[in-house]
């Protein structure tokens, strides 16, 4: 398997994360509008409930299955053993789930009906194999199927979805689209597995690896979607849970940004592992953490000085709270890429599980105290806070397992460029606001501004990462000029 590069994968994966948001995103200035705070928390409430079955039924297989196809590398006949194991493994869990979800929600109850529909969602996920083609570090086909299936799907919610009632019809275009792109990619394997025999197949051979692997993703997963199922269980205003699923989904496009270079970096590493580089693995990491002060910070204050202009014109009227979400949860931007670096690009690869699954409990159970504890005083509000103060736990566990791995000094020190010039841009942005009020006209001049300035900055700061882009920047258009 050649070593593709990382950069090449990495847009390929920021556009294939992208694209698994751009159904709810692009069509959510819409939404918002034709189906209200209301509709918008139940699809979240339900989802968040539906999450928990496709979370046990898959096992976490989509991350174990990349960690290992990268392992065999180019042993086909490997590959091709690994793949029908896994598939077959993941096919007779996910059919139990299926099977426990039917009898415990889809027969009966107040939202009964969207459950149903959304067990499609439930098939999709049997179907998913992208992780075999991230593990050949081979991005490049998931986004090319995806592409084309999320463009039919956004069309037809804009042309289906007219009023409040139209939710299922949304959840259906949803579910039916993620079923599609994911059966697309079994397209692809005739040509990986031409020609190869495998005998032996032992369908249940991989799960007590998958399981022991599962066991930080389980912690991970349900704290991702606890704020949402105890805002629903707790208010009975179910637009809070509307207010905070708009204030999370920007935040998490956002994140996407910055986090896609994990996805790409899993194989990378685990064969770097493999191969005993530790000192390839601590250049990997060091790199990691600095593109993520690279990003991380300008999204994170640009949005906070946007987030008054933005969210009226996104969301529409009566979503006004949104803007506040927004500004308390965007700190997990940093500290999410921060505890994916160090989580899955570093500990699950290298096969320090222990370590990982440590970190995520110790922000879960303290997500949960803080939610039992804030959502009763200040619903989505209190939700938020809580979700960022324990994604710094996270962070700081983390940081302590790896602490003889990596230069954590030198880490934090990496930091400090990025942090004055969009501290820099976030002063200049505000005073732009204040002075000339919310508007999208301000809105567009804040964006242009902020991007300047803190391009400007790095440029006279020196910064390593703004040279890179601009010395390939020169390069490709010396190499457009010479054809």
């Amino acid at each position: 398997m050649s070593k593709k590069s990382i950069a090449k994968n990495y847009v390929y994966n920021l556009v294939y994360q992208i694209l698994i948001l751009v159904l709810p995103l692009i069509t959510t200035p819409y939404t918002a509008r034709v189906l209200g705070a209301e509709k918008i928390g139940i699809y979240s409430y339900t989802y968040s409930i539906l999450s928990y079955f496709i979370l046990f039924g898959a096992l976490g297989v989509a991350l174990y299955g990349q960690r290992e196809i990268a392992y065999v590398g180019n042993d086909k006949a490997k590959s091709k053993k690994t793949f029908w194991e896994i598939v077959l493994c993941r096919f007779v869990t996910m059919m139990v789930a299926i099977v426990i979800y039917y009898i415990f929600y889809m027969r009966k109850g107040e939202y009964a009906v969207y459950y149903r529909i959304w067990l499609l969602e439930l098939f999709a996920t049997i179907f998913d194999i992208s992780w075999f083609f991230q593990g050949l570090e081979d991005f490049k086909k998931t986004v090319v199927r995806n592409v084309i299936v999320r463009l039919v799907s956004v069309t037809l919610i804009f042309v289906l979805v007219k009023t409040p009632e139209d939710l299922i019809k949304y959840i259906t275009i949803y579910a039916i689209a993620d079923l599609v792109g994911n059966l697309s990619l079994w397209l692809y394997l005739p040509r990986y597995f031409k020609g190869v025999k495998v005998n032996n197949i032992k369908v249940f051979s991989h799960l007590p690896a998958i399981i022991l692997l599962f066991i930080p993703q389980i912690a991970n997963q349900i704290y991702n979607l606890l704020d949402k199922t105890m805002i629903g269980k707790m208010i009975l205003d179910k637009s809070e849970v509307g207010y905070y699923e708009q204030g999370q989904k920007v935040i998490r496009v956002l994140l996407t940004i910055v986090t896609s270079l994990g996805i790409v970096m899993i194989p990378r590493m685990a064969s770097t592992f493999a191969s005993g580089d530790k000192e390839k693995i601590r250049e990997y990491m060091e790199k990691s953490f600095k593109f993520v002060f690279f990003l991380a910070f300008p999204i994170m204050f640009g949005i906070m000085s946007v987030s008054e202009s933005f969210v009226p014109i996104f969301f529409g009227e009566g979503y006004d709270k949104v803007s506040i979400l927004i500004n308390v949860i965007s700190p997990t931007i940093l500290l999410t890429g921060l505890a994916n670096v160090m989580g899955t690009q570093y500990l699950l690869p290298t096969k320090r599980q222990k370590e990982y699954t440590m970190s995520i409990l110790g922000g879960l159970i303290v997500n949960f105290i803080l939610n039992y504890i804030l959502i009763k005083l200040c619903n989505s509000i209190g939700a938020s806070i809580a979700t960022v103060v324990s994604q710094l736990v996270v962070v700081i566990i983390e940081f302590y397992m790896i602490r003889k791995d990596i230069n954590i000094k030198k880490v934090i020190k990496s930091s400090y460029t990025y942090i004055l010039a969009s501290g820099i841009m976030l002063a200049i942005c505000l005073c732009l606001r204040w002075t000339l009020g919310a508007s999208l006209k301000v809105m567009v001049i804040q964006i242009v501004v902020g991007g300047a300035l803190y391009v400007g900055m790095l440029f006279l700061l020196k910064d390593d990462y703004l040279g890179m882009f601009i010395n390939k920047a020169k390069s490709l258009l010396l190499r457009k000029n010479v054809q």
